[in-house]
């Protein structure tokens, strides 16, 4: 069924791209408990497996329905293009618990009996203690689940926002919309979402907060039912939110020897040839040496080598530069297939 998003021209004006540890955190929690995203993650999975079991992450969960509303408090619109999960996390502990309570029956209500439960009826009860249990329970999973990956997490996705923020600047909003997702399409200032359920919201001028997700992978989640308050935490106003699969995903996991093909090293060496096939997404010079264990300067130094031979590119994204392959050194890491503009 279509969920239709209408546009007026000031939305068009307030589209924004950010990148929310916070959201990751929730949807990492998410992905624990839905079998169906565990496919995409299993190196992940393997490496968190014992710090998982450490977690209560049953308060959560109960909030979590496979269809149906979960807090807004508790993933809020990030307050800035990078926020940091201190910053976030505040926001959900500063929650109105009138409101939030109005916020977690809703979201009981999507699964029969979570609020006839012990723990629903215990969350209800007492919303204040409710928002501190739930934020001690996220904070706790961001340092378990997230933080140890959050350079590599976070890499990634800034690569797409400064992939996606070029696209913009090229083809236009309208132009860009469908090509986060396959089930995104525009028209005339309408976007449409493949939806589980029949759906209209028109912005109003508030606009769009579009994030990059590795832990939402495949979906496409929104966040656009109206919040209680009309602004957030710190007087922020909570927008309308889309988050969309990440670009890249497919070698986030792999540890370099594993993504590193043997003729690539015959052909550039080792050190060039796990730097080009570690670029499966847009990095900078920190992030590969840090993904890499190798000392920036190496990195640099192979950066450059690369570059002069055609095989990278660099541009410079606000105070970073990342570096790109070019159409040929995607061949050459991938054996010379094809090389494709999207994943």
């Amino acid at each position: 069924m279509p969920f239709h998003i209408h546009f007026g021209q000031d939305d068009l004006l307030r589209c924004r791209f950010a990148v929310s540890p916070l959201w990751e955190t929730q949807e990492a929690v998410r992905t624990l408990k839905r079998r169906d995203r565990h496919g995409y993650h299993p190196h992940w999975l393997r490496r968190i497996r014992a710090a998982s079991r450490e977690l209560d992450l049953s308060g959560l969960w109960l909030l979590m329905p496979q269809r149906g509303h979960s807090p807004d408090f508790l993933g809020p619109p990030p307050i800035g293009p990078a926020a940091r999960f201190e910053e976030e996390i505040a926001g959900v502990r500063a929650s109105d618990p009138g409101a939030a309570r109005e916020d977690l029956a809703r979201s009981l209500a999507c699964t029969p009996g979570a609020a006839e439960s012990a723990r629903g009826r215990a969350l209800l009860a007492d919303p204040a203690g409710a928002v501190r249990e739930l934020a001690d329970a996220l904070e706790a999973a961001w340092h378990a689940l997230i933080e140890p990956d959050w350079p590599r997490l976070r890499a990634l996705l800034e690569a797409d926002v400064a992939f996606h923020s070029r696209r913009l600047a090229e083809v236009g909003l309208g132009g860009l919309l469908p090509e986060l997702d396959r089930r995104l399409s525009w028209d005339a200032g309408t976007l449409t979402v493949e939806w589980h359920e029949e759906h209209v919201r028109h912005l109003a001028g508030q606009g769009l907060v579009l994030i990059p997700s590795v832990f939402s992978w495949p979906d496409v989640i929104s966040g656009f039912d109206p919040p209680p308050e009309p602004e957030g935490p710190g007087g922020t106003p909570r927008q309308p939110t889309l988050a969309y699969p990440v670009r890249g995903i497919a070698g986030l996991w792999a540890e370099p020897s594993e993504r590193t093909p043997a003729a690539l090293v015959r052909l550039l060496g080792r050190g060039r040839a796990t730097v080009l096939a570690a670029l499966d997404a847009p990095a900078t010079t920190s992030t590969l040496a840090h993904r890499l264990g190798l000392a920036p300067s190496t990195v640099s130094a192979h950066l450059g080598a690369l570059r002069g031979a055609g095989l990278l590119v660099s541009r410079r994204y606000g105070h970073q530069v990342l570096y790109e392959c070019t159409p040929l050194g995607i061949a050459l890491v991938t054996g010379g297939g094809v090389a494709q503009g999207r994943d």
